[in-house]
C-alpha cells in the first residue's frame, strides 16, 4: 500500500516558488501548442473548447469525476531544489560490496557528449537504420568489445541487466537443447540476485532449478544447461573445463557470467568451452545510480544467433553498395512470432551500452588492462596486509574480490569502525565479509581497511613494502589479443573522440532535428530539468545493496513517485522493480499467476490477448507458463464482445487473465471496456492493462477505476524517462488491493511480503537512478497540467487525423468519428494505384527530415503517428504537409507523370553523395530529391547512407566492426 507524505517545501524552495512568473510555468515549455494554437485546431476539428473534444472521445462511463490528489506544481527551479534536499539524504560511502556492481570513473567526455546530450538520449531504437547509423555504429563497437572480450563469435547489442541476462540464457539453453531435461544447474556462487531472477523465471516454465557446488555435482540427473560465474561472487576463480566437458557430453549448454573487465587478464570463457556468456558492463564508465541503468551483455557461438535475445546490429550496405549497419535476424521477434518468441525483450540499454563501448573506445585494450592490473595489484596488496594481520582469505585465485574470515573477530565491531569512515563491505555471514575493489580505489583505501579490520591506526607495515612483494593470484592469464580494431585504437585524445562522438551523433535523427511520430512509442519532450539530476553524486554512487539507512532519500523518492503513480493510476500499490516495459508486462502476469496459485487455482492458465495487443504481450504470457488464446477485434478495431465472451465461456475454469492495451493499439477508446473487465471478472479472470498507451489517461480516466487489476507504465513514454535509443526504459506496475501481497521481493533487499514472487531485476528498484526524471516531470507539472497534456495529447492527434484523412483514410476511429492519442493511416491501396510500399513512404519521409511513424504494426500497409502533446502546432502542419506532399508525389505516378519504378520514392533517402556523384539520369531533378520542402533549404538533415539492404544483411551476416577501408 502507498500512502502520500509528500516532503515539506522549505522557506528556500516557497520563496522560489513565489519567484515563479507566469514565464516559469513549465508546462508551458512542456506543451508544445499555445492557447492560441489550441483555439485553432479546435476550431478546425468543430469544437469551441478542450473539454467538449474530450467528452466527445473519452466514454463517460470511465471519466475520472475528481481532480488527481497530487502536489501543486512547481517551478523548475523548486522542483530541482527540493529533490536536492532530498537527495541530500542520501550518505555516499565509499563502496567496497561488490556482488556485480562497482564504483567506476565516467571519462568527462563520455558524460557531457553522451549521457548529457540530447542528441544521444532522444533518439528512438534504430528501426529506420538510414537516419541512425550513428548509435548503430556505437553498438557494432559494443558488440565487437563484447566479442573480443568473451572468445565468442556473436554478441547482441545490450540487455537489460546480468540477472535477467542469465535467465535469457536459461531460456535459450532450454529451447536449443535436444534433450528432454527439465532441470538446470546454477551455481551457488552466482551472485544472489542472479540466483533468484533464475528461480523467479524457471518457476512457471517448470524448469528445476539445481543450487549446487559445481565441484561436487554429480551429473546423474540429467541437464539442458549450466551457470557458472567467473569470478565467483565471493572472488574465487574456478577451473570450469571438467565441468564442461561433463555438461557437454549430456548436451547441456553451458552459460559462463564473466565481469568483462577481469576478462581482459583471464583467459575468455569462449577459450574454456563455453557456450554463453552474459554480465554487466555496468563498471565500463557507468554510474552505480543505485541498481541502474546499466547494460548487460549476452555473447554466444554463431550456430544460436537466430535464438539471442534482444538486438543484433548487423552489416550490410546500401542501394549504391556503400558499407550501412542495421538490426539484423530475429530483431523484433515478438512482434512477429508473438507466442512463438523466445523472448519478449523490446527495450534494451542502448545508451548505457554506448557509453560501454565509448569507454573502451576511450581506454584501449592497453588502458583497459592497465586499469584490470591496478585493481588486481591492490587487492593482492591488499590480501598480503590482511593475512599479515592474522586473517585468512577464502581463495587464493582472484581478481578484485577477497572473501575476508573473521576467525574470533567481531562483526559488529568492524562494522561500526566501517561506519565511522563512511566505508560499507559485503557482509556474507558472521564469520566472513566481503571486500571489492575497483577503478576508484586508492592505496589510501587500502590503509582504511587495514585500520578498520587492525582495530589500530598504527600498522605494522606499510602500503610500499606490500606491494613490492604481491605476486598474481590470476591462475588462469590470458594470453589471447582483444580490442585490437582501429575504432579501438584510434580515439584516444579527447580532441578525436570529441569529434568522433560528434560525427556518430551527426548521422541520427533525434528530437534535436524534429518531432518523432512513432505511433505507440510516445516521443515525447525529455527535458533539461528532468534530466539534471540523474548525474548528481547523490544519486549516481549509491550501490544498490548499501544498508537502508545510508539510502533515505531514495526512501522518499520512491515513496513520493509510488504514492503519485498510485494516484494516477487509481491502483492501491506500486512496484518499481521492472526496469523495461517488457518486464513490466512479465511481471504483472507473475503477479496475476501468484494470485490464482494462493487461492488453490494453479489450473488457471489461459490468457486471452486480443488480435491488436503489443507483440510483446504473448511473448509474456508464454514465459509465464500460460496459453495463449486469441480474441478477434471487429471492423472498427474493438475487441469483438461476442468473440470475447465465447472464449470466456468456453474457458472459464481455465481462465487466467486478459490482456487488453488502452485506449486500444487501433488508437480508439473502446466504449466497451467496463463490460470487456466484467465479463472476464465473472469468470474468475484478472484483467492486465497494457500501460503503453497511458498517455492518453492520465487526468481522464484511471485504470484502476476501469476494471483492470493489473497495469504496467513505460516512465519512458508517458513520464518522461527518455528512450536513449532503444533504452533505458522502467516499466513499474500498479496493482489492486487483492494483488499488492504478490509484488515482487528481492533476495538482498527484503520486501516483508509473505506471498512475494521472486525478483524480476537484478536491483531492488530497478534502473533506480533515473526515476528522478519521471519525479521531476510530475512535481514541475501537477495534476491540472498533466490532465491538460493528455487533452493536447489528444486534439494534436485528432488535428493530425483530420489533415491528413482526405489524402489517406483514417483506418479505425472511436463512436464520434475520433481517435485517441494515436491514429493509423491506411495506405494499403497504394501499392495497387502506384506500386508503393510502406517503406517508400517511410525513406521519402526522410528526405523531409523526418522519422517514419510505426510501420505496419499493428496493421500491415498502415502508418501509426503519435503526435504527443510536446509538438507545437508548427511542427504539427509541417508534418502533415511532408506527408500531404509525399501523397501529390504519388499521385504523379498514378497519372503516368513520374516512373512507376524510378521515382522520388523508390529512390529514398537521398544522400547527398548521391545526388553529386556521377550522372543524373533519374526522371526528376536533383532539387527536387533534396529540397522537397521550404524548410528543407533552412536546415536540412542528410542521411549518412542511402535505403538498406535488409535481405543481403541477413544473408550475409556480420556484426562485429568491418576493417576501417569498408567505410571508406
Amino acid at each position: 500500500m502507498v500512502y502520500f507524505a509528500s516532503s515539506p517545501i522549505s522557506k528556500d524552495q516557497q520563496t522560489g516558488s513565489q519567484r515563479s512568473s507566469k514565464s516559469s510555468n513549465f508546462s508551458q515549455r512542456h506543451i508544445g501548442p499555445n492557447s492560441q494554437d489550441i483555439q485553432e485546431m479546435l476550431g478546425v476539428l468543430g469544437f469551441a473548447d478542450l473539454d467538449s473534444l474530450i467528452d466527445k472521445t473519452v466514454p463517460q462511463a470511465i471519466r475520472l469525476k475528481k481532480k488527481l490528489n497530487l502536489p501543486a506544481a512547481q517551478s523548475e527551479y523548486a522542483a530541482l531544489a527540493q529533490l536536492k534536499q532530498i537527495a541530500a539524504k542520501n550518505q555516499v560511502c565509499r563502496s567496497f560490496i561488490g556482488t556485480g556492481y562497482y564504483d567506476c570513473i565516467t571519462p568527462p567526455v563520455i558524460q557531457r557528449n553522451i549521457l548529457e546530450n540530447p542528441g544521444w538520449y532522444t533518439a528512438y531504437t534504430p528501426y529506420q537504420p538510414e537516419i541512425a547509423q550513428g548509435r548503430l555504429e556505437a553498438l557494432l563497437n559494443f558488440q565487437t568489445m563484447i566479442i573480443d572480450l568473451t572468445g565468442l563469435e556473436i554478441a547482441n547489442a545490450s540487455l537489460l541487466d546480468e540477472a535477467t541476462a542469465a535467465a535469457e540464457a536459461m531460456s535459450l539453453s532450454y529451447g536449443v537443447c535436444k534433450s528432454k531435461a527439465i532441470a538446470y544447474f546454477v551455481s551457488h556462487d552466482c551472485h544472489p540476485q542472479t540466483i533468484n531472477v533464475l528461480q523467479t523465471r524457471a518457476n512457471p516454465l517448470g524448469i528445476k532449478i539445481i543450487v549446487g557446488d559445481h565441484q561436487s555435482f554429480e551429473f546423474d540427473q540429467r541437464i539442458f544447461g549450466a551457470i557458472l560465474p567467473y569470478p565467483a561472487s565471493d572472488g574465487t576463480i574456478y577451473d570450469y573445463r571438467a565441468f564442461i566437458e561433463k555438461a557437454h557430453a549430456q548436451g547441456a549448454l553451458v552459460t559462463v557470467a564473466a565481469d568483462p573487465l577481469s576478462l581482459s587478464l583471464l583467459t575468455p570463457p569462449g577459450e574454456f568451452g563455453a557456450d554463453i556468456a552474459v554480465g554487466s558492463t555496468q563498471r565500463f564508465g557507468i554510474p552505480l545510480g543505485f541498481g541502474g541503468p546499466h547494460a548487460a551483455y549476452f555473447a554466444t557461438k554463431e550456430q544460436y544467433k537466430r535464438q539471442v535475445p534482444g538486438r543484433i546490429v548487423g552489416v550490410s550496405k546500401d542501394t549504391h553498395g556503400k558499407t550501412a549497419l542495421r538490426l539484423a535476424l530475429q530483431t523484433r521477434e515478438q512482434h512477429i512470432r508473438r507466442e512463438q518468441a523466445t523472448s519478449n525483450i523490446c527495450t534494451a540499454q542502448v545508451l548505457l551500452a554506448v557509453m560501454a563501448s565509448m569507454y573502451a573506445v576511450y581506454h584501449g585494450a592497453d588502458g583497459i588492462k592497465n586499469i584490470a592490473e591496478n585493481i588486481h595489484k591492490l587487492t593482492a596488496t591488499l590480501a598480503a596486509g590482511l593475512k599479515r594481520l592474522g586473517y585468512s582469505i577464502s581463495s587464493e585465485h582472484f581478481f578484485d574480490t577477497l572473501r575476508v574470515e573473521l576467525g574470533t573477530k567481531s562483526l559488529s565491531e568492524i562494522l561500526e569502525a566501517c561506519q565511522r569512515r563512511n566505508i560499507n563491505l559485503r557482509v556474507f555471514d558472521t564469520t566472513s565479509v566481503g571486500i571489492s575493489l575497483d577503478e576508484t580505489t586508492t592505496p589510501e583505501d587500502l590503509i582504511d581497511l587495514w585500520q578498520i579490520l587492525a582495530f589500530t591506526d598504527d600498522l605494522p607495515f606499510t602500503t610500499e613494502e606490500l606491494t613490492s612483494s604481491s605476486s598474481s593470484h590470476l591462475p588462469f592469464p590470458r594470453s589471447s589479443s582483444y580490442l585490437t580494431h582501429p575504432v579501438f585504437n584510434r580515439y584516444h585524445s579527447e580532441t578525436e573522440l570529441l569529434r568522433y562522438l560528434h560525427q556518430l551523433e551527426t548521422k541520427d535523427l533525434s528530437l534535436t532535428t524534429s518531432m518523432i511520430p512513432l505511433g505507440s512509442c510516445t516521443m515525447k519532450l525529455n527535458a533539461t530539468a528532468e534530466m539534471i539530476p540523474v548525474t548528481w553524486e547523490q544519486f549516481g554512487k549509491i550501490h544498490p545493496f548499501a544498508p537502508l539507512t545510508q539510502t533515505q532519500g531514495y526512501q522518499v523518492l520512491f515513496q513520493q513517485l509510488e504514492t503519485w503513480l498510485a494516484e494516477i493510476t487509481g491502483f492501491a500499490g506500486i512496484s518499481l522493480q521492472p526496469n523495461a516495459g517488457s518486464q513490466g508486462e512479465y511481471t504483472g502476469l507473475l503477479v496475476i499467476r501468484q494470485y490464482h496459485e494462493t487461492r488453490g487455482e494453479g489450473h488457471r492458465h489461459i490468457c486471452l490477448i486480443p488480435s491488436s495487443a503489443h507483440g510483446t504481450n504473448p511473448a509474456s504470457a508464454v514465459m509465464c507458463g500460460m496459453k495463449v488464446v486469441a480474441v478477434a477485434c471487429d471492423s472498427q478495431g474493438n475487441i469483438d464482445l461476442n468473440d470475447l465472451k465465447a472464449k470466456v465461456e468456453k474457458h472459464k475454469s481455465e481462465l487466467a487473465a486478459l490482456m487488453v492495451t488502452y485506449p486500444s493499439t487501433h488508437g480508439v477508446f473502446e466504449e466497451a471496456i467496463q463490460e470487456i473487465c466484467a465479463v472476464v471478472h465473472s469468470h474468475g479472470g484478472q484483467v492486465y492493462m497494457d500501460g503503453a498507451n497511458m498517455n492518453a489517461q492520465v487526468g481522464i480516466c484511471r485504470p484502476g477505476d476501469i476494471g483492470a487489476d493489473v497495469c504496467h507504465l513505460n516512465l519512458h513514454k508517458t513520464f518522461c524517462i527518455p528512450h536513449g535509443g532503444g533504452g533505458p526504459g522502467m516499466g513499474p506496475i500498479g496493482v489492486a488491493e487483492h494483488l499488492v501481497p504478490f509484488l515482487p521481493g528481492h533476495p538482498i533487499i527484503p520486501t516483508n511480503r509473505q506471498s512475494a514472487i521472486g525478483a524480476v531485476a537484478a536491483a531492488p528498484w530497478g534502473s533506480a537512478s533515473i526515476l528522478v526524471i519521471s519525479w521531476m516531470y510530475i512535481a514541475m507539472m501537477g495534476a491540472d497540467a498533466l490532465t491538460h497534456a493528455t487533452k493536447v495529447a489528444i486534439l494534436n492527434a485528432n488535428y493530425i487525423a483530420h489533415r491528413l484523412s482526405p489524402y489517406y483514410p483514417v483506418l479505425y476511429k472511436g463512436k464520434n468519428d475520433l481517435v485517441a492519442h494515436e491514429c493509423i493511416l491506411d495506405l494499403r491501396s497504394l501499392k495497387k494505384s502506384a506500386n508503393i510500399e510502406i517503406d517508400d513512404i517511410a525513406k521519402r519521409l526522410i528526405d523531409y527530415g523526418f522519422h517514419a511513424p510505426t510501420v505496419s504494426w499493428p496493421v500491415a500497409g498502415t502508418i501509426m503517428v503519435e503526435p504527443t502533446e510536446s509538438e507545437s502546432k508548427q511542427e504539427l502542419d509541417r508534418f502533415c504537409d511532408a506527408l500531404i506532399a509525399i501523397r501529390g508525389e504519388i499521385s504523379a505516378i498514378e497519372a503516368g507523370k513520374m516512373d512507376i519504378e524510378d521515382n522520388l520514392l523508390k529512390n529514398a533517402p537521398h544522400t547527398a553523395e548521391s545526388l553529386i556523384r556521377g550522372e543524373w539520369n533519374h526522371p526528376y531533378d536533383r532539387e527536387q530529391a533534396a529540397y522537397p520542402a521550404p524548410w528543407t533549404r533552412e536546415h536540412k538533415f542528410w542521411p549518412s547512407v542511402g535505403r538498406v539492404d535488409a535481405a543481403f544483411g541477413d544473408r550475409n551476416f556480420v556484426c562485429s566492426c568491418l576493417p576501417m577501408e569498408a567505410y571508406n
